[in-house]
């Protein structure tokens, strides 16, 4: 177009505020997942059980990234929101795991094997209803038709892919990092959760 050299072209509006927050990001995910780590390591006392919950969000991204992949929809940041989302609602499967495993070990004194073998059967259930009914909630958002409906669209794919594929993923993945971690825990010298137990409630010596 012969445009003169002392002419520039640059993005403004809201294309520049688009790029500012695509730049933003992966700053606000990190923020996120240490805001995570802080509560759950708080809330279990450890530092090693959030890293099992943790464990189950890459599982959610994976399964978002396929299902905008698989519907040829883009990254927009709709779509990131939704992955943002899934931070929230798939860390609640390892939290019902975690949760009824250090439970069964500290105040009934099981091996920490049986305790997450037991936690998958019993809280196998809650875990597919409160999955089942995310998903159905994020139906209306794909299937939904008029004004506005194609920036609704990234956030319900997101939501259902990333659900479907850590559902599958973290009923085996979670309890293989429960054990890896707490092994590694005990080898760096920690007290497994049934030993205190048992010192806890050991009888006092006679004098």
């Amino acid at each position: 177009m012969h445009i003169p050299d002392v002419i520039h072209a640059d993005f403004s509006g809201e294309v520049q505020a688009f790029k500012r927050t695509v730049s933003a990001q992966p700053l606000l995910l990190l923020a996120a997942l240490i805001a995570v780590y802080i509560v759950l390591g708080v809330l279990y006392e450890s530092l090693a059980h959030p890293l099992t919950i943790i464990s189950t969000l890459p599982s959610a991204g994976l399964g978002a990234l396929l299902a905008l992949q698989v519907s040829g929809t883009e990254l927009t940041v709709i779509a990131f929101i939704g992955i943002i989302l899934l931070i929230g609602i798939v860390k609640k499967n390892g939290i019902m795991m975690v949760d009824f495993a250090l439970d069964g070990e500290r105040k009934r004194g099981l091996s920490p094997a049986a305790a997450i073998h037991e936690a998958c059967l019993e809280r196998f259930r809650p875990i597919l209803m409160t999955t089942m009914a995310a998903m159905l909630g994020a139906v209306p958002l794909v299937i939904a038709a008029g004004p506005g409906s194609e920036l609704r669209r990234p956030l319900g794919i997101t939501i259902i892919g990333g659900l479907l594929v850590s559902q599958i993923l973290t009923l085996y993945t979670t309890p293989v990092i429960y054990l890896l971690l707490d092994r590694l825990h005990r080898k760096l010298g920690g007290a497994s959760p049934t030993f205190v137990f048992r010192r806890l409630n050991s009888p006092l010596p006679a004098e």
